[in-house]
């Protein structure tokens, strides 16, 4: 059995849950919550940076970030389930880095208002990373990540984007774009382990 170091509303660990589902692996991975804040979490033995997600094998190795983790599942699948070859290759990487980059701003934005004091706050930086998450829902919106089938890493990152924009920010995306609000909607109706792993 592996252990997925875990936080629920994490939208890294949501991806590689949701991942390990479409592989059929879910039932190899024991979730376990840790405090990334506890200096005694095993955590911070496994994985140095003290971040989640992290994969714990049955020989002890971890595994992280979630894209590491995402490509061991797909490779324990068999190959080529989250992950194409071919043509669509990179393109689903890069889906997948567009939308992580989506949740590292917006995780970024969480902290700053989380940890600093409100003198401290830097509006500036509120809305440098406001800038990143909007430019990208843009291009999303223009071109929305075709559904058929299986889904693939990038568009379970997409889904798990903009399901962490409903958590943090009372889903204020939505008004500006329709266009994700229907794919998420198709996305949650195709793949019962988004609805799954919403955090409560």
């Amino acid at each position: 059995m592996w252990t997925l170091r875990s936080a629920a509303a994490s939208p890294f660990v949501r991806k590689v849950r949701i991942a390990a589902a479409v592989c059929g692996l879910s039932d190899r991975i024991d979730v376990q919550t840790v405090d990334t804040n506890d200096a005694a979490s095993p955590l911070r033995r496994e994985n140095p940076l003290g971040k989640i997600p992290a994969l714990v094998l049955d020989d002890g190795t971890a595994l992280y970030d979630s894209r590491v983790i995402a490509e061991f599942l797909d490779a324990e699948a068999g190959g080529g389930i989250l992950i194409p070859k071919g043509a669509e290759h990179f393109p689903v990487l890069t889906l997948q880095a567009l939308a992580d980059g989506i949740c590292d701003a917006a995780v970024l934005r969480v902290y700053e208002e989380r940890w600093r004091a409100p003198e401290m706050r830097s509006a500036r930086w509120l809305e440098h990373q406001s800038g990143k998450i909007e430019r990208a829902l843009a291009t999303l919106e223009a071109a929305p990540p075709a559904l058929s089938g299986r889904p693939n890493i990038g568009q379970i990152a997409v889904a798990c984007a903009l399901g962490y924009l409903d958590l943090r920010a009372a889903g204020e995306w939505r008004q500006r774009y329709p266009k994700l609000v229907a794919w998420l909607d198709d996305f949650s109706s195709k793949v019962p382990s988004f609805e799954a792993t919403r955090p409560s």
